[in-house]
């Protein structure tokens, strides 16, 4: 189930707002034109931010998201009707690359979820098509820093208002990290959203990957976030 801040409606409109500058995704545009691929599978695509500017390049674009609610934003955006929006990966279409941003890979918890996701995609894409995902690196320990967010963040949300966001690392439990966010509106509705991601190490993805099919031909930073997380670039032989 995805976590309320994308499921609800009210939260996910205000998402784009406080997730900030989307400067990382110019990195995976340019990886998509490296491939060559004229079709891209967007999975764990939220409100649609890659998707969209992907579409606008006259690609073929679907993007997967369970949150309904983020589909919706999606769908309202300029250029909503040149995407194809899904709540699960489509079966019996092919497509030559896939993409999971926004740390998106770290929502599946257990194997077997992080199995029949990679799975999914592999049987999805072209041979020799491209499956392109980021994670963040657990050595850098970036819950360190999420501990020390005490300050909470206000942000004049468009149509909305002001609205305040708090942060609190609930939980290190390796592999695992919990946290909660907490959102308050100007007309006093108060909604937590609950989230935890798996931090996987580097044996763990190439093994993830290769028992899904795929090879693991490249690894490059994050462009926003250089040393702190890799991006895999991994090929369907």
């Amino acid at each position: 189930m995805p976590d309320l801040k994308f499921a609800h409606p009210r939260l996910a409109a205000v998402y784009d707002t406080f997730d900030g500058d989307r400067g990382d995704l110019g990195a995976y545009e340019e990886i998509v034109a490296e491939s060559g691929a004229g079709s891209v599978l967007d999975v764990g695509c939220g409100t649609g931010c890659l998707a969209l500017r992907l579409a606008a390049k006259g690609l073929r674009v679907t993007g997967v998201d369970p949150a309904e609610a983020s589909l919706q934003v999606a769908k309202g955006k300029p250029g909503g009707g040149t995407v194809e929006w899904r709540a699960e990966i489509p079966s019996g279409e092919v497509f030559d690359l896939a993409v999971m941003t926004g740390n998106v890979a770290q929502v599946f918890l257990g194997d077997d979820e992080w199995a029949a996701v990679l799975r999914d995609i592999h049987a999805v894409l072209r041979p020799g098509g491209w499956l392109v995902f980021e994670t963040r690196r657990p050595e850098y320990r970036a819950w360190d820093e999420w501990a020390a967010r005490s300050e909470p963040v206000v942000r004049e949300v468009p149509g909305v208002g002001l609205v305040e966001q708090r942060f609190e690392l609930t939980s290190v439990r390796l592999p695992l990290v919990s946290f909660r966010d907490t959102y308050t509106f100007a007309d006093g509705e108060v909604l937590t959203s609950e989230s935890t991601l798996r931090f996987r190490d580097r044996d763990e993805l190439d093994a993830g990957v290769t028992a899904a099919g795929f090879r693991v031909v490249e690894v490059r930073q994050a462009p926003d976030r250089p040393a702190r997380e890799r991006v895999l670039l991994c090929e369907k032989p």
